[in-house]
């Protein structure tokens, strides 16, 4: 009797609901079907589930406009990114705390050693191009360097403003930085052949404390991830450029400042590339991340973010400098 009734009852139900049952089944089937893990949870995709990331604090303003990009098409995709320092990033994708890292070098070859050993094959690209901004106090008068100062200054052998611009009243030097374990001064460390840091170097934690702290310090220089006051159309970056002075670094003959075009021409002495390095074994959310940030949607955030992108064609055009006498003997003149 009960089977009789069950089939009186589909018979009689509306050609729509039957519609609604068929997709419902359809659905059904399709998520029994997805990826489990050993304990039956749904595994991520490309374009759904969640992940945990480690990203080099110094990146964060680029890196959170890929994230919330990705997100606004993918609503079902969602990141938990831990800002950090590079070392501590690495350090969390080689012990599989994360899935990916965003910082600005590859593995070493160790380190890819040790994820390759766990029949794990990393994969490292690289979707952005950005530099090392040095900062100092809106009043400070002295705002150039050579690379020879800059080396100096990390050597130690310059601990006063005095050293630098003769007539300077500022005292002594003080270097300010993110953290110890930061991209940065890594970089700084692997390009000057740093054996360690002079005593007059100080951390304080984030790239934004290192913008308050020299916009509050006069005798301070500080050194941040140029994406922190790269995109002219965010508000923060105003607001810190409002408060700071950008530095200007010697280049042949030329001192310039971190833009994005002396970074694209290989100009600018500070520059380096940023990457997304993962270590999953299957196309997960991780993957989808990674494709995003090198597809034209991704590499133009890039661009708006005042960086270089690592795969779209940048565009340049060049302004010839000449004497304005000159200029005017070429113009023909009117009939």
């Amino acid at each position: 009797m009960a089977c009789s009734g069950l089939i009186v009852f589909i018979k009689n139900i509306s050609v729509n609901m039957r519609k609604i049952l068929w997709v419902l089944s359809w659905g059904l089937l399709l998520l029994s079907c997805s990826e489990r893990d050993k304990k039956g949870n749904l595994l991520d995709t490309p374009t759904s589930g969640t992940i945990k990331i480690a990203v080099d604090e110094s990146l964060k303003p680029l890196v959170q406009a890929e994230i919330e990009g990705f997100e606004g098409i993918y609503p079902l995709a969602h990141f938990n990114a831990v800002y950090t320092s590079e070392q501590q990033a690495i350090s969390d994708l080689l012990k599989d705390s994360v899935r990916l890292a965003i910082v600005t070098r590859k593995l070493y070859p160790a380190e890819k050693q040790q994820i390759e050993a766990l029949k794990i094959f990393p994969t490292q690209i690289a979707f952005a191009k950005e530099g090392i901004a040095l900062i100092t106090h809106k009043e400070n008068p002295d705002s150039l360097l050579t690379r020879k100062q800059i080396e100096d200054m990390f050597l130690g052998k310059i601990k006063t403003w005095n050293q630098l611009f003769p007539a300077s009243t500022l005292g002594d030097l003080q270097i300010v930085f993110d953290h110890p374990q930061s991209g940065i001064i890594r970089y700084l460390t692997d390009t000057l052949k740093l054996n360690g840091l002079p005593s007059n170097c100080y951390a304080v934690s984030s790239n934004e404390a290192v913008v308050s702290h020299v916009a509050k310090t006069k005798n301070a220089i500080g050194l941040i991830g140029l994406s922190w006051i790269a995109n002219n159309n965010d508000p923060k970056a105003n607001s810190f450029l409002n408060t700071i002075k950008v530095v200007s670094i010697q280049a042949d003959e030329d001192f310039l400042k971190p833009y994005k075009a002396y970074i694209f021409m290989k100009k600018y002495p500070l520059s380096r590339e940023v990457f997304i390095i993962s270590r999953e074994a299957r196309a997960g959310l991780g993957s989808g991340l990674i494709a995003y940030a090198v597809s034209d949607k991704g590499q133009l955030i890039v661009l708006k973010s005042g960086l270089v992108p690592a795969k779209a064609p940048v565009r340049l055009v060049e302004i010839q400098r000449r004497p304005l006498e000159t200029i005017t003997k070429n113009v023909p003149a009117n009939n």
